[in-house]
């Protein structure tokens, strides 16, 4: 399961991302917001979270504006490796090398069409597994 939180300069590209996420039967809980008023980004970002550390969503899509504040309060999770992408190389390399759970987009930075791609290849990448990727992200989860 997928989950899925933007805030009001996110929503419009939220609804192609869910879209898209239809078309392929991938399944997804919508955590907000619901419109393009304004909101504040902590309070969607925290309920993503808080469904992927609580085991009821494996990964998550969190969009902003620019995707930047989305992604500082989703990495103050314990557990949550959110990589802020604009293009699918990273979307690619944050899979392989940071097995990460959380993909951050900004909706005032990428169109629809290249946000598209960038989910693909987050969704559609597996992590590499190969042990120095494991040994960085257990020192990345080290206090």
């Amino acid at each position: 399961m997928l989950a899925l939180g933007c805030d009001h300069g996110g929503y419009e590209l939220k609804q192609e991302i869910k879209k898209y996420l239809e078309e392929r039967h991938i399944e997804y809980r919508d955590f907000g917001c619901d419109s393009t008023d304004s909101v504040d980004y902590p309070v969607y970002a925290k309920k993503v979270c808080r469904a992927i550390t609580n085991g009821e969503c494996d990964k998550g899509i969190l969009i902003c504006g620019t995707g930047i504040g989305i992604s500082i309060t989703a990495n103050k999770f314990k557990g949550i490796r959110a990589a802020l992408c604009t293009d699918c190389f990273c979307a690619e390399a944050t899979r392989l090398h940071n097995d990460a759970n959380v993909l951050a987009l900004g909706g005032r930075v990428v169109g629809p069409g290249l946000a598209i791609k960038i989910v693909d290849t987050f969704l559609n990448t597996p992590f590499s597994g190969d042990e120095r990727h494991m040994r960085r992200i257990r020192q990345m989860e080290e206090d």
